[in-house]
């Protein structure tokens, strides 16, 4: 290219058997040129590129003018922004999740799963789904003061909230934020129930507050376990705790009396889905009372960033992988139906599923429910409660 910004308009969504987007990659003497980065700068990420994000007028790319400088470029370093929220609680209506309201104390995940559904909402912040959204945070540090406002609002109805369904409360920069924490915090003194999802171990820095709400029936956890080999684990995830370090947590946090589950998430094929039963049956070792899995999700930008993840680091089954996904979606890369956007349908879809439940079955997961309670719940600094006159 002769210039390094052109205008791009939205283009009609193109078929999804064709790419959502361009990803301009050219293996020059001096590195990566257009939207894909070079190796060294993207050191233990997981996204190959950082294409920009759909709403952006100018589509930029990088090109070598001779002087070999893409070679002084800077590796992706993580930074943190504030975002200052009005408030914390996001609703949803959808039919096929079993929570309407949900928390996310970050934008954006450091743990750089190439899989992530979360990924296009960077879209939302003029930023890219990929290198952008693993190094480009955003933290709500505000956000267990608004909760505590929320909680406290005269007509609020508890029911169970959920944390880390959209971006992991507990990254690494929770070490140094304590946001989730302090959240945590709130709802124990409210007597709010809350689901938490994580692929952290650190999360077992806060067992002392979770086995206390667990003592009144407030808390369940779910832990993501993807593979149980540490080399695919690493390429997957590289940011997140090994899988050995996710099965300990999920011991310790049962050994304090706190529900757990481990969810398989996601399942890829013929890349993970050979561990469905080993990975169940390390869950079952390490205590968990029950298990779940979710199909490979790939939304918008996420269909391209894991194409060129895939040709980077399994080119021998890039299309051996997408013909089974659309064996599985109708025909298409993604199908976002509710209730069957999760597990898919179609024969390969269904032998997963038989496969699943028949290891649980084998291993006596999921034979009872964990239903948390709202009847502890008390608002914030007794907000919302009438005061008597006599």
């Amino acid at each position: 290219m002769s210039s390094s910004a052109a205008p791009r308009h939205r283009p009609p969504e193109p078929p999804q058997a064709a790419p959502a987007g361009k990803f301009v990659l050219d293996h020059g003497a001096t590195g990566f040129t257009g939207t894909g980065v070079g190796q060294e700068r993207r050191r233990g990420r997981g996204a190959q590129s950082n294409a920009a994000g759909r709403y952006e007028p100018h589509a930029r790319v990088g090109f070598d003018d001779g002087w070999q400088s893409l070679e002084d470029l800077p590796p992706f370093a993580t930074t943190v922004a504030l975002d200052t929220a009005r408030k914390v609680i996001t609703r949803n209506e959808s039919p096929d999740i079993p929570f309407d309201r949900s928390i996310n104390p970050y934008r954006g995940c450091e743990h750089g799963c190439i899989y992530c559904f979360a990924r296009p909402t960077h879209a939302y912040m003029g930023l890219s789904p990929g290198l952008d959204f693993e190094s480009k945070l955003f933290a709500k540090p505000d956000a267990p003061e608004l909760l505590e406002r929320e909680l406290a609002a005269p007509n609020y109805s508890p029911r169970v909230i959920a944390i880390g369904t959209n971006t992991d409360p507990y990254q690494p920069i929770e070490r140094r934020y304590e946001i989730m924490r302090r959240i945590l915090g709130v709802l124990e003194r409210a007597g709010h129930p809350v689901g938490i999802v994580t692929k952290s171990a650190l999360i077992t820095r806060d067992i002392d507050i979770l086995a206390r709400m667990a003592r009144r029936n407030l808390v369940k956890v779910a832990i993501s376990v993807t593979t149980l080999d540490p080399k695919l684990a690493r390429i997957m995830e590289p940011r997140a705790p090994t899988p050995a370090r996710r099965l300990e947590a999920l011991r310790k946090l049962g050994e304090a009396g706190i529900p757990t589950r481990a969810m398989i998430g996601p399942v890829v094929p013929a890349i993970n889905d050979a561990e469905i039963e080993r990975i169940l049956d390390a869950a079952a070792a390490a205590g968990v009372g029950g298990a779940g899995y979710v199909l490979l999700r790939l939304p918008l930008e996420v269909r391209d960033l894991f194409r060129e993840w895939l040709t980077a680091n399994f080119p021998d089954r890039e299309k051996h992988v997408f013909t089974l996904i659309r064996q599985m979606r109708g025909g298409k890369d993604y199908d976002a139906k509710w209730g069957e956007r999760m597990t898919g349908t179609g024969p390969y879809a269904w032998m997963i599923r038989r496969r699943f439940e028949t290891a649980c079955a084998r291993l006596g997961l999921n034979r009872d429910g964990v239903e948390l309670t709202t009847e502890h719940f008390r608002p914030p600094g007794g907000g919302g409660q009438q005061l008597s006159l006599f």
